[in-house]
This record gives structure tokens, C-alpha cells and sequence, in this order.
């Protein structure tokens, strides 16, 4: 029987008893326990040591040099990142002898570096750029050499060489999390650069284009593809109708850049910001959220019942959410054995994007072609899932025009000039614009497969449970799993994060080791509170701080159950008919199979 992994980090200690070590850091005593790095017994002092390629527990190289310090007694400069203390050390963090390494070291990294910084995305969020600043680099002694590489700018991610500094994040980011090793290192010795494995177009590798290695990147050198003018010529265009859906983890983060305050950022607040930016109707995800339960869940009961018997899926695995793309196209380009047992329901911002055109125009009384729909998402991947050829309405038009992430959006909330100082609370539109409670958790980890489990009692028993009757999978351990009890109907279900946390349990489930009903897959870390589209903050991992304004925001709302969202009964009532009605089927619902990867069926 293969467990969830629900690992924790060792204190190294015995009988919970620390071996403490005394030092000295820039003239400070320290004491921290055995085996703590330079680094970090700074840092318990409030002593900062700059770094650029370090992150906690996944790179710790030392590879820039840019946190080497003195160290009395030793003749080498050492890195602090990854040199344990010492009892009776003493450490100068900022030498003459270590501050002149580190100018040396940055200034190196600049020779190889694009230092266009006023047209770099990054420009102002670039801990290469803040570095250089403190450091006093004002010009750069040393011949630079770009490497002018091309690349695809179709594709949802962008990479630009002439900006890497070899720092090996996304590398590991990619390898060691994600367990896809799409990056790697090309050439040698001087030659060397980080590059897609093998050197094959980003098209037709395995990316998933999840994101990680853009939030991981402490330079621009890895950048979503930039879709806001496309937005802002639609904006200008008097024939088109433009609307926006905002994505339920865009509430729980979109205020970072703009420097305001969580409580303070509401997607009332933002719903104000996006109307001064040009934008005609404003609306919630949170609604075809609440809609993705009505139909996944009915999906769920429906194959139960085939199940039970003997029809249905011969392999006896679970349905999987369909709901997040970069987990769709994992399954497809490594485990295309598990796409018949993927939920056929499209995501929230695609079922969104199907209604808007077919029942918001006839409510507005328009043809759907005057409707521009533009995503405001967590996600990098959404860019790829809004162009699929099974995302396509009638005529060939996409259900979503844009997929913009959140820095695409807080970029064009500034370049309107918009004064975040008085930004008032206005509703959202309606219909479309009201989600449940369920629907909110849509943008944290175990968040869909709760929401699923509250509406599924009723769809079962005819009444609600109390909306906490099942929080067992809420947390941030990579691999979950529990038993929904509904009222003696036990319905087995597991929770993954992280594309390396949904391997390990997809090879479990194939070799027989484990047994699901139900399994919801996030792509990215902590799910889309922690997605490739959130605003970046270097070293900083914000999903759990993130993922607890949803689950409050769900406890505070008045309705938590999606099956009773008013705007979905309306819906249902006026135009699909009922969940899995041949109009839900032909809208709500896609074919994984009508597409495919690059490599698909080739692992």
C-alpha cells in the first residue's frame, strides 16, 4: 500500500533536545542550533545576506556567489546559502574582501545579462536588479556577450536567454516539483546556458505551461506571453462588447502588487478597477465554478451508478477534475492511459465562456460575435486551454477571446492610470456575476473536491449536510486522501498538488496500490493561490497565506453550497434544463481527445 506523502523536515535533533552552536555575525552573537546555514542564523539576527540562486530546500548551489561572506581563519570566501555554523565562528557578511566578490560576481552576471531594465517586465521585481543597485553597480566594466537566442512567442511562456543568469531555478523548479525536467543546461564551460532539454522548440516538448519557473525566476527571463493589447484594442473597438471574469484565487492576491492590504483587496474593490480600465461587465468565475460542480458532480454520480453495475470504465480508476489545464495536459503528454477517466466537463473560465456567448447574448440581446470574454487567471496554462480547438463555439470563434494572468492585469490597471487610493466596492454584474462560498475554494488545494462533496450529498440524500462536514482534505500535504460519508454511501476520494505529488499517485493507481472514487489534481503548488499567474515575490511561497483568504471568505458567505447559487438555478431554469441535459453536453462538457500533445502516447 503506497501512503500519501505527508512529509515533514527533521530538527536533526534527539528527544527533541537541540545541540546548540554559538557564533559571531557582524559583530552579533548568535546562537542557533547545529546544522542551521550562515544564511539563515543571519537572517534569525535580522542580518540580510543577498541571494539569487537559492531556494530553500530545492537550490541550494551556491552557484552565484552573490551570498559568500568571510569567514575569520578561512582563506576562501565561502557561500553562505550552504555552509553550515560552526561553534565559536565568526562571520563578516559585508568585508571589504566579501563586498568586492560580490560586486565582481554581479558584474560578471551583467556582462552576459540584457540590462534594458525600463522595457523588462520584471523591471522593479528583479532581485538582480535590486542587488545591482545596493551594490552601487551604476556601470558595468566588463564587454557584454548576448546570446540572441529565438524563441516561439505564440507559446504561453517566454524565455528570453539574453536575461538567464544561469541560476538554475527553473531547472529545478521544473524537475524536482513538477517532475517534468523541461529545462536544462546546453553547451559548456563559457557556452553554457539554460535551454529547453534536448534544445527542442518549447512547442513540442511536454511543457504543461503551468508557470512554475516564471514565479521561480528572480530575473525576467521567463515571462507569460503578453496578451493586454490584444485587450486594450478590444477595449477601443465601439462594435465589440467587452466582459471579464475574475478567477476565485485572483481575490487572494491581486492587491500584492498595487500595496493593498488582503482585507482591503475584494473583488468588489477590483470589480471598480477593471471598469475604470475600460471594461463594460465585470463577473465572478465563482459562478461557473458553482456550474463545474453541477455538472461534475452529476458526472461523478453517473458513472458511480454505472460502476456499480459493471459498466462504465473496465481499469475501475476514479474520475479525475478537469478543472486546471496544465494538469489536463500532464495526463495527456505523460499518462494518456488515465485521459477516459478525466472529468468530460470544461474548466470554469471555458464553461464561463461558452454561456456568456450563447445565454448572456441573448439576455443583453446581441450577437454573440459582438462579445469579447476575457479571464482574469491565477494560470499560464489558461492562455493554452482558451485556444484549444475544442474550446470553440459555433463558427469557429473561442468561447474565451484572452486569458490574461494577474501581473497582465495589475499592468493594465496601472498603464490606465488607475488610482488605487480610490477605488470603491461596486457589485459585480449579473447574471453571470455571483458565486457560493463552494465556488470560491475553487483556488486552493482541496477546494474543488469539498465543494463537490457538499453538493454531491444533496444531490444524493435531497438535503444539505452541515457545509463543514467534510474538510478532511484541506492542508497543504502533497497527497490527501479520505472517505466522504453520505449517509452510508462511503465515496473515496484523494486530493494532489504539484505535478510531482500527481505522478507518484497516478503510478500508485495504475500499479493497484491505491483505490479512488474521486481524485482532484491542481498543477500547481498549493493550487491556484500558488499558480505560474500570481504575482511574484522572490522566495516568498504565498499558497498557504493565500489559500486561507478563500477558505474565510467561504465561511463568511451566505451560501456555501453551489447547487444553490441563484444565478445557476436561473440558468438551468431558463436555458441548459438540467445538469447533463444534450445543451449542457454540447456547451459545458469537451473531448480530451480532440487535441493532442507534442509527445502524447510516447512515454
Amino acid at each position: 500500500m503506497v501512503e500519501p506523502n505527508n512529509t515533514t523536515v527533521s530538527d536533526n535533533t534527539e528527544n527533541g533536545a537541540h545541540n546548540m552552536v554559538k557564533l559571531t555575525i557582524d559583530n552579533c552573537e548568535v546562537v542557533v542550533p547545529e546544522h542551521t546555514t550562515i544564511l539563515d542564523a543571519a537572517k534569525s539576527v535580522s542580518i540580510q545576506i543577498p541571494t539569487l540562486c537559492y531556494l530553500r530546500d530545492l537550490n541550494e548551489i551556491g552557484g552565484c556567489r552573490v551570498c559568500v561572506v568571510e569567514v575569520e581563519g578561512c582563506d576562501q570566501l565561502v557561500a553562505a546559502c550552504n555552509n553550515y555554523v560552526l561553534d565559536g565562528m565568526v562571520v563578516h557578511t559585508n568585508s571589504p574582501k566579501a563586498r568586492e566578490a560580490r560586486r565582481t560576481n554581479v558584474q560578471l552576471l551583467l556582462s552576459q545579462h540584457d540590462s534594458r531594465c525600463t522595457s523588462c517586465v520584471r523591471s522593479g521585481n528583479c532581485n538582480l536588479q535590486t542587488i545591482a543597485n545596493d551594490l552601487g553597480i551604476f556601470y558595468l566594466p566588463y564587454e557584454q556577450h548576448l546570446a540572441r537566442e529565438g524563441w516561439d512567442f505564440d507559446f504561453p511562456i517566454i524565455r528570453d536567454n539574453d536575461k538567464c543568469i544561469k541560476c538554475m531555478r527553473c531547472i529545478k523548479v521544473c524537475e524536482s516539483v513538477q517532475g517534468l525536467g523541461i529545462w536544462d543546461l546546453t553547451n559548456r564551460a563559457t557556452h553554457t546556458a539554460v535551454g529547453t532539454r534536448g534544445r527542442a522548440p518549447i512547442g513540442k516538448t511536454d511543457c504543461v505551461a503551468c508557470g512554475q519557473c516564471i514565479t521561480h525566476c528572480p530575473t525576467g527571463a521567463l515571462r507569460e506571453r503578453d496578451d493586454t493589447e490584444t485587450v486594450f484594442d478590444a477595449i477601443a473597438d465601439p462594435d465589440k462588447i467587452v466582459l471579464v471574469q475574475i478567477a476565485p484565487a485572483v481575490r487572494s492576491a491581486w492587491g500584492e502588487e498595487l500595496g493593498i492590504p488582503r482585507e482591503e483587496a475584494t473583488v468588489e474593490r477590483l470589480a471598480c478597477a477593471l471598469r475604470r480600465v475600460g471594461f463594460e461587465y465585470v463577473f465572478d468565475t465563482d459562478f461557473s465554478a458553482d456550474l463545474t460542480i453541477m455538472e461534475e458532480g452529476s458526472e461523478l454520480l453517473e458513472r458511480l451508478g454505472k460502476a456499480v453495475k459493471g459498466e462504465g470504465d473496465t481499469h475501475g480508476w476514479p474520475m479525475f477534475t478537469s478543472c486546471c489545464p496544465g494538469w489536463v495536459r500532464f495526463v495527456k503528454a505523460r499518462y494518456p492511459e488515465f485521459v477516459d477517466s478525466l472529468s468530460t466537463s470544461k474548466s470554469p473560465q471555458q464553461m464561463f465562456g461558452a454561456i456568456a456567448k450563447t445565454y448572456y447574448a441573448k439576455v443583453l440581446g446581441v450577437e454573440p460575435e459582438r462579445l469579447f470574454v476575457v479571464s482574469v487567471m491565477p494560470c499560464t496554462a489558461k492562455k493554452a486551454e482558451r485556444a484549444l480547438p475544442s474550446m470553440m463555439g459555433e463558427g469557429g470563434a473561442p468561447d474565451v477571446d484572452v486569458a490574461l494572468t494577474v501581473r497582465e492585469m495589475v499592468r493594465m490597471i496601472r498603464a490606465s492610470h488607475v488610482s488605487v487610493d480610490t477605488l470603491t466596492e461596486e457589485p459585480l454584474d449579473t447574471p453571470l456575476g455571483f458565486g457560493t462560498g463552494a465556488g470560491v475554494i475553487f483556488g486552493a488545494t482541496g477546494g474543488v473536491m469539498e465543494a463537490a462533496v457538499r453538493s454531491a450529498y444533496y444531490l444524493v440524500t435531497g438535503k444539505n449536510p452541515d457545509a463543514d462536514f467534510f474538510t478532511d482534505v484541506r492542508g497543504l500535504d502533497g497527497w490527501k486522501e479520505a472517505v466522504a460519508d453520505i449517509e452510508g454511501t462511503r465515496v473515496r476520494v484523494a486530493v494532489a498538488h504539484g505535478l510531482g505529488n500527481a505522478a507518484r499517485l497516478l503510478d500508485a493507481i495504475r500499479d493497484g496500490c491505491v483505490s479512488y472514487d474521486f481524485v482532484e489534481v491542481m498543477a500547481c503548488p498549493g493550487g491556484c493561490v500558488g499558480g505560474g499567474g500570481q504575482p511574484i515575490h522572490d522566495g516568498c511561497e504565498l499558497a498557504a497565506e493565500r489559500g486561507q483568504v478563500l477558505w474565510g471568505l467561504d465561511a463568511a458567505a451566505d451560501i456555501r453550497f453551489s447547487h444553490e447559487n441563484p444565478d445557476v438555478q436561473a440558468c438551468y431554469r431558463e436555458f441548459l434544463g438540467e445538469p447533463l441535459s444534450p445543451l449542457a453536453e454540447e456547451l459545458l462538457h469537451t473531448d480530451h481527445h480532440a487535441w493532442t500533445m507534442p509527445n502524447e502516447g510516447r512515454c
